[in-house]
């Protein structure tokens, strides 16, 4: 037990259920032996002695009753910590936390139930039942109320979940004590009705005036936009610099409109037509998110400038496409972004209080998409956690036209948190001050334990999934319900009526005021000229479109050779397993003798050359800090203590962090978190690597809505780096394949470069390029496919010249020491390992001179410029073939074929040679992979 937990100035009465449970058991052993319990809990006992259920600290203001507590029987007491127990873990399912349903039944917590009577609870102090109820609740009777009111009204709990005594007990004393509740004036009061009146007046307003247009409305869950409003409010009150939201389609309108301050001449300009994009941005809102192509306007994200402390702050909602809650992982990227210092060598340097994540998820996806658990399971990991998110379920109880039974196997939609030790607080959407009470809560806890906490806002959705569906087709009862039910803001009016909080003149007042600002900013976007759209207006802008070419990558031999002896320097002491220091030791000597730099140690160079630049870094996947293929060893360990080492973090000249994390054994949620890491800090070479290249595949919702159209539907500029191990090798169809094929299909309008590299230099100076475009207009994702036998192949790796003189070269033509051009009557291009499969055939057989090799290292952009010339120099070709390991109807051959196409005169033709056309990526038997790949390299060099 924690120091939290045992307070020695409160004796017995501050264990309650199993705790009691426990220290009676612990009061046992210590009869027996005092050695045998803890010294703390030694301590008390010397203290209070035996239990005896009073505390000696307590005077009798507590104790209502004319008998005393120890004229009860053990059975009494107990019953009675059962009661207050059972209140606690299971008063959630009584309380009345939904707007359309009764409260349930079932759950039975009458004192008859429990062998109880009102006087026997009067006799019971009432710090027993509830010791962080508030002064007037006086007795044990008067504690079961009190429990029964906090846990089963609008606002409900569930804390079993969470293992760590002090943080259940930290949110028992709130919970109990009202004190995270805040405080409403009637002028706090009279602002949240104004608040609720603008949610439902926008609503009612675009659904007069723009009639069946989608907007996913807000309505049965208004009180998000005052629960988002508070949690800005507190959170920048408190610090915190940058606040991220997540959210999908449902009232995304009206959180723009209200919370992120979106002009609503825009919005309403984005049901008219086309966007004007030359409408000012108003009342701090500071970025509207255009591509050149667009999104739909429920998907769009904003900016938003806001004061309340020295610094201001940053409000931003996140892009998010039809995907849901796949942009979890990018606002939690966002966050560790913001909170991480980058300046320093090391590993940079987390502020949990410089960001804040919130994520809004819907009742149906939460527990029915997978990127949920992948995203939660980030929370506490070194590499991801982000110092606590405030996670809120809009909960409409209807996921589409499905109902929650048939949605879900769990009784609540976030049921799903609980394997994660999240605190869950169930609140009923038309009590919006117990909402604003919840996102109190949801902020003291975070801010005080920097862990996740759940909202699961209990409301419902007035109208279908969109204003176009029609669900009483398919929820009659349901809809007709919803149909008589009162809007919140009409409950709240109320409400506030009979407190003569505000009038009916006022509320009319208010309501017309709010139209009538409406009409005006509707007439503007009516009476204004229409947007034109031009067909230029479509396409990407000029940096996009320029080429990458005349970037200077080399680096001086000096600076290598001294960056070179840092890498393979340890501390005094340290102990490196002593055939990995062999391994190392052969980098010594490389710009002395003769000797190559193979991928690993090239790639060593490049991130040393970078960071030494000023350029931070940040590479996680898969067993990332030694290699899926033990190649990297970038993060050193002690052969007799397990202590770590990177020679990275303490280079001399480094001037920028460099993080390297292990990954979970996740693809869909590391990916969404390091794109929106690079997104957030666009200076930063952020890499991820799989395990094997098509790993990937778990990620590629990711890589289809967000990375490779991000930039088109929203202008969102990202540089990522993906590494992918790929190649044939004979593993079988699971470990051969990157799925080079998907990434070419997805490229266009230079939203990312897709190369295939066979040389270690090739692989330093790209990403020694990549490093220099970041934070430029002409930035891109890059997606590298990555070798894997090949990491130690000595045609890979390249002479130290090539790294002080060299470039990166999208083409590289190979031909034998006696080709003569006009001899030469057959071209083959290819990309990857074939290549240099074909090079070692060439060499060993030193016997074919009427064939030039034509590596495609660049595959996207196609390096036509660098073809062309072919045409020219090799005069007397008749024949291009285009060579690959991978299935015909797989790799580059459907990408390249309409490229070469375009190049080639009329008297070439165009062959394939690879893999027939198969439904999985390669044979499971070695044998075959084998025979396969000698066939392709006979055919293509001697057919």
């Amino acid at each position: 037990m924690t120091k939290y937990d045992i307070q020695y100035d409160k004796g017995w009465a501050q264990f309650v259920g199993p705790n009691l449970g426990y220290m009676e058991d612990l009061y046992d052993l210590y009869k027996k032996d005092k050695t045998l319990v803890p010294e703390n809990i030694r301590l008390f006992f010397e203290k209070w002695g035996e239990p005896n259920y009073v505390d000696k600290s307590e005077t009798s203001r507590r104790n209502g009753g004319t008998k005393h507590t120890s004229q009860l029987s053990y059975e009494e007491i107990a019953n009675a910590f059962t009661l207050s127990e059972g209140i606690r873990s299971r008063g959630h399912l009584i309380a009345n936390i939904s707007p359309l349903e009764e409260r349930a039944v079932g759950e039975d917590f009458s004192l008859d139930k429990y062998n109880l009577t009102a006087e026997i609870l009067r006799i019971i102090p009432a710090n027993i039942i509830s010791p962080f109820a508030p002064p007037q609740v006086k007795n044990g009777y008067e504690a079961v109320e009190h429990l029964l009111k906090v846990y089963t009204d609008t606002l409900a709990f569930e804390i079993n979940q969470v293992q760590n005594m002090e943080e259940r007990n930290w949110l028992k004393e709130k919970i109990e004590s009202k004190s995270y509740q805040p405080h409403l004036s009637k002028k706090d009061k009279r602002f949240l009705l104004e608040r609720l009146n603008k949610v439902e007046g926008f609503e009612h307003f675009l659904h007069k005036k723009f009639i069946g247009q989608k907007r996913f409305s807000i309505e049965g869950l208004d009180s998000i936009v005052p629960m988002l409003d508070d949690a800005v409010k507190e959170s920048v009150q408190n610090g915190t610099e940058n606040i991220m939201i997540g959210m999908a389609h449902r009232g995304r309108l009206n959180v723009l409109a209200h919370v992120l301050s979106k002009p609503y001449e825009i919005i309403f300009s984005e049901f008219h037509d086309a966007p004007n994009k030359e409408l000012v941005p108003s009342e701090g809102s500071i970025g509207i998110n255009y591509g050149w192509t667009g999104d739909v306007k429920y998907h769009l994200g904003a900016d938003k400038e806001i004061k309340g402390n020295a610094k201001g702050a940053t409000l931003t909602l996140a892009n998010n496409p039809s995907h849901l809650e796949f942009v979890n992982p990018v606002v939690e990227g966002f966050t560790r972004a913001a909170q991480d210092n980058r300046d320093k060598k090391g590993y940079a340097t987390q502020d949990v209080t410089h960001a804040l994540a919130i994520l809004i998820h819907g009742d149906a996806a939460f527990p029915g998409q997978g990127i949920v658990a992948e995203t939660l399971n980030l929370g506490k990991l070194k590499g991801y956690s982000t110092g606590g998110t405030i996670h809120i379920i809009a909960n409409n109880i209807i996921g589409f036209t499905t109902i929650s039974e048939d949605s879900r196997s769990t009784n609540y939609a976030s049921d799903l948190a609980k394997g994660f030790e999240i605190p869950i607080i169930h609140v009923n959407a038309d009590d919006p001050e117990a909402c604003l009470a919840a996102i109190h809560l949801a902020i003291q806890y975070r801010n005080t334990f920097h862990k996740d906490i759940i909202i699961d806002l209990v409301g419902y959705r007035r109208f279908g999934h969109n204003e176009m569906d029609e669900p009483l087709v398919t929820q009659p009862k349901l809809y007709k319900k919803i149909k008589k039910h009162e809007t919140v803001c009409q409950i709240y009016e109320k409400k506030l009526k009979e407190q003569s909080v505000v009038s009916e003149d006022t509320l009319q007042s208010m309501r017309e005021k709010y139209l009538a600002e409406l009409e005006q900013h509707f007439k503007k976007v009516k009476d204004g000229k229409k947007s034109e759209l031009k067909e230029e207006d479509t396409l990407p802008p000029p940096p996009v479109q320029n080429n990458l070419d005349n970037i200077d990558t080399m680096v001086n031999v000096k600076v290598l050779k001294d960056l070179n002896e840092q890498l393979l320097a340890v501390p005094k002491g340290f102990r490196v397993f002593p055939k990995l220091k062999k391994i190392l030791e052969r980098r010594r000597y490389v710009f002395e003798k003769d000797e190559t730099i193979d991928w690993a140690h090239s790639e060593a160079l490049a991130f040393a050359t970078i960071i030494r630049d000023g350029t931070p870094i940040r590479l996680t996947g898969q067993d990332s800090e030694r290699g899926t293929f033990s190649q990297r060893h970038l993060v050193l360990h002690d052969y007799e203590n397990e202590k770590i080492y990177s020679p990275l973090h303490e280079l001399r000249e480094a001037n920028a962090s460099f993080d390297i994390y292990n990954s979970p054994l996740s693809e869909g949620a590391c990916v969404g978190f390091e794109y929106g890491y690079n997104v957030y800090s666009p200076e930063t070479l952020t890499l991820w690597e799989a395990q094997y290249g098509d790993f990937a595949n778990g990620a590629q919702v990711l890589f289809d809505q967000f990375i490779s159209g991000g930039r088109a539907k929203w202008g969102q500029k990202s540089g990522i780096v993906f590494l992918l191990p790929h190649g044939y090798e004979g593993q079988g169809p699971e470990h051969s394949s990157g799925r080079l094929e998907r990434f070419l299909q997805l490229a266009a309008e230079n939203n990312w470069h897709v190369v295939n590299l066979t040389r270690a230099s090739q692989y330093f100076h790209l990403l020694r390029r990549q490093a220099k475009l970041l934070g430029k207009e002409e930035v891109r994702p890059l997606v590298i496919m990555t070798p894997k036998s090949l990491l130690r192949n000595k045609l890979l790796s390249s002479s130290a010249d090539e790294f002080i003189n060299g470039t990166f070269n999208p083409l590289i033509i190979e031909q034998g020491k006696k080709t003569v051009s006009e001899k030469v009557k057959k071209i083959i291009f290819c990309s990857g390992k074939i290549a240099i499969d074909i090079e070692e055939h060439i060499n060993k057989h030193n016997n074919i001179d009427s064939i030039v090799v034509a590596r495609v290292e660049e595959l996207y952009p196609f390096p036509k410029e660098k073809i062309i010339p072919l045409t020219k120099k090799y005069g007397n070709v008749t024949e291009w073939i285009w060579v690959q390991e991978e299935p015909k109807n797989m790799g580059a051959w459907h990408y390249v074929l309409p490229q070469l196409r375009r190049i080639k005169g009329d008297h070439i033709s165009i062959q394939y040679i690879g893999r027939r056309r198969m439904s999985s990526t390669a044979e499971g038997d070695a044998a075959m992979h084998k025979k396969e790949q000698e066939r392709i390299i006979n055919e293509a060099l001697y057919d």
